[in-house]
């Protein structure tokens, strides 16, 4: 049974975006995403006005009456959410986290499909595959792929457990501290949530048989993904989604502070106070942020870039806009 808490989130959520996708996005989502064209539905009798050109001429043959082919637009389509879950997405220094940012952003394009009656689909990753919810329609299934991502965010691991322990080994006999910081620090099943995007595509490659639309929804805090990431994009429509936090760029001077890397654990001793390494800091992180850039650039990915302390509609709109004026070209 989910908790009260989860239940009143999945509500919130539901409202706010709903609200958006009715009134901002879903104008928008329906003229950049279209269908594979037009499909045969059917062949009728011929009526006058219809076009010649449409007369299913072996039909007409065999039953001695002249018979059209119709045809529908094939609007349907099937959108794949890949939302990362490794331990470097709970970051966040405003009023929210990464993760967060990442649900809000997900409910929004469930609703948006459903919204247009297309098909939505969840595949919740870190270093292998958490969950996997087949596509399907509708408002409840659209609920649901919600409610799974904000129950898998709040899953705690045997290190955040361990963190928040942490906090009173100091009232401890100092043999019993360091035997419990060692471990709650043990790595293992669990303990750590790294990043593995490759497994989650490849994972894609093999479940879905037709074209889908992936929003593959990360910081990309990790290596060695791209070529699985263009193979993906050449059977489907790949969109890179990247949630940062502006404090993975920008940080104020606070004197020493102790950095622990989310996914791995390795810790580091830092002068924020030093202006040479706030700069290398902004440096470094605009540098992987261009790289990423060019590199999906090249392999024709499109890429948006959301903002944990910021909105999430306005990225995805200006994407929006961006796709229907480069699809009118």
């Amino acid at each position: 049974m989910l908790p009260a808490e989860i239940v009143s989130q999945v509500r919130r959520i539901q409202l706010t975006t709903g609200r958006q996708v009715a009134d901002v996005l879903a104008g928008a989502y329906v003229s950049v995403f279209k269908g594979r064209g037009v499909e045969f539905d059917e062949v009728r009798p011929y009526v006058p006005g219809d076009d010649v050109r449409t007369i299913d001429w072996n039909v007409t043959a065999r039953v001695g009456a002249p018979y059209v082919k119709r045809y529908v637009e094939e609007r349907q389509l099937t959108v794949m959410l890949l939302v990362d879950m490794s331990a470097s997405l709970d970051f966040g220094s405003a009023h929210r986290s990464k993760r967060e940012a990442a649900v809000e952003l997900s409910a929004l394009l469930a609703f948006s499909a459903i919204y247009n009656d297309d098909k939505v689909g969840l595949l919740l990753f870190h270093a292998g595959v958490d969950e996997y919810i087949p596509p399907r329609k509708g408002q409840k299934h659209a609920l649901r792929v919600v409610r799974e991502v904000l129950a898998r965010g709040r899953e705690e691991t045997g290190e955040a457990r361990g963190r928040r322990q942490g906090q009173t080994l100091a009232r401890l006999p100092r043999r019993v501290a360091i035997r419990l910081a060692r471990l709650f620090n043990r790595t293992g099943p669990g303990t750590r949530r790294s990043t593995d995007i490759a497994a989650a595509l490849e994972f894609c490659r093999r479940v879905l048989p037709r074209r889908a639309i992936l929003f593959l929804v990360s910081d990309f805090i990790d290596e060695d993904y791209l070529d699985v990431l263009s193979n993906a994009n050449r059977k489907h429509d790949v969109v890179a989604v990247k949630v940062a936090d502006p404090r993975e760029s920008v940080i104020e001077s606070g004197g020493l502070v102790t950095l622990e890397d989310a996914e791995t654990g390795a810790r580091r001793l830092v002068d924020t106070g030093s202006a040479g390494f706030r700069e290398a800091l902004g440096v470094d992180s605009d540098e992987r942020a261009q790289s990423l850039e060019r590199a999906l650039g090249r392999v024709g990915i499109d890429l948006i870039t959301v903002d944990a302390a910021q909105s999430v509609v306005d990225p995805l709109l200006r994407f929006f806009r961006m796709r229907e004026k480069r699809n009118r070209r």
